[in-house]
């Protein structure tokens, strides 16, 4: 029963979204996007030529990204996360702030252009892995090993065994190695890297590469950009202590003036996740915008510096999109 429930569910899903689609021809869902009023900030992460999904089911093409771009021009007002923040809002049109997750290369060769192009701003957000000689996050290692790693991974002293999906599992306890590592700080995430370099090679580096150091000055130097902090080494600022959440924060934010010459005063909770803790280390290192997934607790709509934020689907149409970002969620 379930699963003809959830069947259901799915049908009815992409029944609505092609109902949106012909609503563009019929003048419907155009009236909805006109009328829409509100402010949202949208989240990517990688955008990429093709094959979206083989690594990461967050990435988009370019193709789409800029067809998101074209209806966002035309039915949206885009904003700086500084506008943002000072609540330049229009009063005529639904309001949108795009972010960027990850420090992707791929954001300078793909995305940066059509920017430039439509005239549209976005925050990045970037990690300091960079700075600590490594040119891929912990997690994507991972994903690419999915499809190139070796059946077993021996680290942190147990055996992970790759099940038919390509998941690590743990041999003794069955636990996802992607969710154990997520908890524990680099040092073995670190080991994870190092143990899956060769798989780099076999993956185009579309998929996983960091911005170089130059690359990163170079979006900082572009009116179109705004560039934040995304943690040292991408690791989940909820599950450290106090002591190495205050260290990743001022180092990667450190690293990233230098870099950028100007302060860098926002930070994207890497996976949207914190703590009241995290959120007040954050502020003593002097970040005063906090992007998060969804609130924790009531208090944090209280707080200035906080904001939630619409993770986008690589699955739907770029109508869809639209209308998802209106309403705040995927139905």
């Amino acid at each position: 029963m379930p699963d003809i429930r959830n069947t259901i569910r799915q049908w009815r899903w992409k029944l609505k979204g092609a109902g949106r689609e012909l609503g563009m021809l019929t003048g419907h869902t155009k009236t909805f996007f006109r009328k829409a009023r509100g402010q949202r900030i949208l989240v990517y992460h990688g955008v990429c030529q093709q094959d979206h999904l083989r690594f990461n089911t967050l990435f988009v093409t370019q193709r789409m990204f800029e067809r998101q771009l074209q209806l966002f021009k035309e039915y949206f007002h885009l904003l700086s996360l500084d506008e943002y923040y000072a609540g330049k809002f229009s009063e005529d049109r639904f309001n949108v702030c795009l972010s960027f997750d990850d420090g992707f290369a791929n954001n300078h060769k793909y995305v940066l252009p059509l920017l430039e192009k439509y005239e549209v701003p976005a925050v990045f957000f970037i990690t300091g892995v960079r700075k600590e000689g490594y040119d891929i996050l912990w997690n994507d290692a991972l994903a690419i090993a999915r499809q190139y790693g070796p059946h077993n991974i021996e680290t942190g002293g147990e055996t992970f065994i790759k099940n038919k999906e390509g998941i690590y599992q743990s041999v003794r306890t069955g636990a996802k190695l992607a969710e154990q590592l997520r908890l524990q700080d680099f040092d073995t995430k670190r080991e994870l890297i190092h143990l899956l370099e060769d798989c780099k090679a076999k993956a185009p580096a579309d998929y996983w590469l960091q911005l170089t150091t130059d690359e990163i000055r170079s979006m900082a130097a572009n009116k179109w950009v705004t560039v934040g902090a995304h943690g040292l080494y991408h690791n989940d600022l909820a599950a450290l202590s106090p002591d190495k959440v205050g260290n990743e924060l001022q180092q990667v934010k450190r690293y990233l003036e230098e870099l950028c010459d100007r302060p860098v005063k926002s930070l994207a909770f890497p996976y949207g996740s914190y703590t009241n803790s995290t959120v007040q280390l954050a502020k003593k290192e002097g970040f005063t915008q906090l992007l998060a997934g969804m609130f924790n607790n009531d208090e944090q709509l209280q707080d200035e510096a906080m904001r939630e934020r619409l993770t986008i689907n690589p699955y739907i149409s770029a109508v869809n999109q639209l209308h998802a970002t209106i309403k705040g969620h995927y139905d």
